[in-house]
Formats: C-alpha cells, sequence, structure tokens
C-alpha cells in the first residue's frame, strides 16, 4: 500500500487526483495540504465518502504527524519548492505536478534528493497526449535544427511560460539547441516579442479566455513546416492516469527524473 500526501487537493488537478485514487486498491490518500480548509477533513471538503483524511496548513506540520510515502505537489511554484525539498530531506519521494519550476529549481532539488537517497518524478503535463507530444517533437529536433514552443493557457494562469512548455524546452535543448539566425543585439523593435529563452529554446506564452492548457512545437525548414499540438478540455481526467502512474513508479528509481515517459515503456 503506496501511502499518499498531496498539496494542493482542493484545487483543480488536486481535486481530481484526490477522487481517483480513492478508487485505488493499492494507493492510500491520507493527508492533504490546504490553507483554506486547514482543520478538515478532505473526504468532507470534496465529498469522497466516509474517510478520515485531515487537512494542514504547512508540510511541516505534516511531516511530523503523517505518515506517508509520496508527495504529489499541485501547488505554487515558490511553495512546491520548499513541500519538495522538506519532504525529501526527511526521505519521502516525490512527484511534482506543480507548473513553473526552472532548470535551476531542479538543479537544486535533484541535490537534496541524492544527498538523502531518495526520489523525484518532475512531470509538467500527466495527459498521454502530451507525453506523445515530448516524445514526437524529440524526434522532430533530431533532423529539424530550427524551432519554437508556443504556450497557450488561460487568461489567469500566473506562471509563464507553463511547466509543460517549460519541460519541453528542457527536453528539446537535450536533443540540440534550436539554429539563431537573428541574434538579441541584431534585432530591431520590441526585443520581447521574440519571446523567452528557455534553455536556448524560443517560448511564446499566450494568456486569453478560452484556453485551457495547449502546447505546440512548430519546426522549420526551407518550403516545409511540422506543428506538433496538444490541446486540454475542461476537466481534469486525463491527468489522473498519468499522476496514478508517477506514484507507482517513483520508488523504482533514485534522483530526479522529468517527464513521464521516463517510467514508461516505450
Amino acid at each position: 500500500m503506496i501511502k499518499v500526501f498531496i498539496a494542493g487537493a482542493t484545487g483543480w488537478a488536486g481535486s481530481a487526483l484526490s477522487k481517483g485514487i480513492i478508487e485505488q486498491q493499492n494507493i492510500k490518500l491520507v493527508g492533504a495540504l490546504s490553507r483554506k480548509h486547514k482543520g478538515e477533513n478532505l473526504a468532507e471538503v470534496l465529498k469522497l465518502g466516509d474517510y478520515a483524511i485531515p487537512i494542514f496548513e504547512t508540510i511541516e506540520e505534516a511531516l511530523e504527524l503523517v505518515e506517508f510515502d509520496v508527495l504529489v505537489d499541485y501547488t505554487r511554484p515558490e511553495i512546491g519548492k520548499i513541500n519538495i525539498i522538506k519532504c525529501l530531506e526527511h526521505g519521502r519521494k516525490v512527484v511534482v505536478g506543480t507548473s513553473g519550476l526552472t532548470t535551476k529549481d531542479y538543479d537544486e532539488i535533484e541535490k537534496v534528493a541524492n544527498s538523502n537517497n531518495t526520489s523525484v518524478l518532475a512531470v509538467g503535463n500527466f495527459a498521454i497526449t502530451v507525453v506523445l507530444l515530448q516524445k514526437f517533437a524529440e524526434m522532430a529536433a533530431r533532423y529539424i535544427p530550427n524551432f519554437e514552443i508556443i504556450d497557450y493557457t488561460h487568461e489567469d494562469k500566473i506562471d509563464s511560460p507553463s511547466g509543460t512548455a517549460r519541460e519541453l524546452a528542457h527536453r528539446l535543448s537535450k536533443v540540440q539547441k534550436p539554429l539563431l539566425h537573428v541574434s538579441q543585439d541584431e534585432l530591431i523593435g520590441e526585443k520581447a516579442s521574440r519571446g523567452a529563452d528557455v534553455d536556448g529554446v524560443q517560448i511564446h506564452s499566450v494568456r486569453l479566455p478560452g484556453y485551457v492548457i495547449s502546447v505546440e512545437s512548430i519546426f522549420g525548414l526551407k518550403d516545409e513546416r511540422l506543428t506538433i499540438r496538444h490541446d486540454s478540455g475542461a476537466g481534469a481526467e486525463p491527468y489522473v492516469k498519468g499522476a496514478l502512474l508517477a506514484i507507482e513508479k517513483v520508488g523504482s528509481f533514485k534522483g530526479l527524473r522529468r517527464g513521464l515517459d521516463s517510467v514508461m515503456d516505450f
């Protein structure tokens, strides 16, 4: 039985995962983090049934009072990083669903995981279609040295670029850095309009009503262009299966792995 603690359990993705865990035979939800609902019972808040799942305000308090094997973090990047490091220091395993953590953040997290002989699985997006987009984009990047990323989400998303886009840029940069045809110094006009440089890859972030999470990688050669795109709907269900798989697999290695496909068979 894998005992799971969810930070951000009452949010959009966290609540869907909480409901998904209740239906599992080999995974048990033993606690949650939510400042808004501190001191309450998550089962009552989410109407999960007759269970006792305490909600805490801070991860420090939870670590003192609850025994759990895996933290799943769905919070903000500045809060998530604290939660992740605290749990690693206590020998717990971590699945990261939080968006907005940088490569520098993950370098620090990896050191803490290695020092405490535990594991972190960082997943920018748990949907299987995103996993496939990442794999197909990596294949394309081997042959096409010109590519950029466009990141679309709802208008009130505060982190930019999204975790999905950051993870995609990180992965593509490991294949090869895209060619830079015009340097920043050579640009005329508003240089910010060329997007953000993330691990050497340009990302353009769109924030508008009507989007949930969408991302596309665009590859260009002379007289030809390839676009690989993922779009998600309003429901969080597509992320539950991937998150459950991550919970089951995070104990199969030590250190840091990035991407759900790193624990899948392809």
